[in-house]
């Protein structure tokens, strides 16, 4: 009973890992490739290369409920979503203090 419990709880945390991963490769892909190097944030083929390995590793250990790699994966997808993101975030969009001029 505690094994099978046990096992349910990671395969939530594989989930959450998952969708924290596939939600970091899809807002690389949306932040325009010149936002990068202007904030010295290695270039966007990088990162998505990078967050897209981690997407596939991830969804790997969801179903099979298994894998170390996916905690790299975790790593990946934080540091892109806690330091590039933020970063990179507001470069190219054209907006003023009070909105799109």
């Amino acid at each position: 009973m505690l094994g099978s419990s046990i096992g349910f709880v990671w395969q939530i945390i594989y989930i959450a890992i998952f969708v924290t991963t596939l939600y970091a490769f899809i807002e690389a892909l949306r932040v325009p490739a010149q936002a990068y190097p202007a904030m010295d944030k290695q270039t966007k083929g990088l990162w998505v290369g990078i967050l897209g390995v981690g997407v596939f590793i991830s969804l790997s250990a969801a179903l099979s409920a298994y894998g170390f790699f996916t905690f790299l994966a975790l790593v990946a997808s934080l540091i892109f979503l806690l330091d590039v993101r933020p970063a990179v975030r507001g470069i190219g969009r054209n907006d003023g203090p009070y909105g799109p001029w």
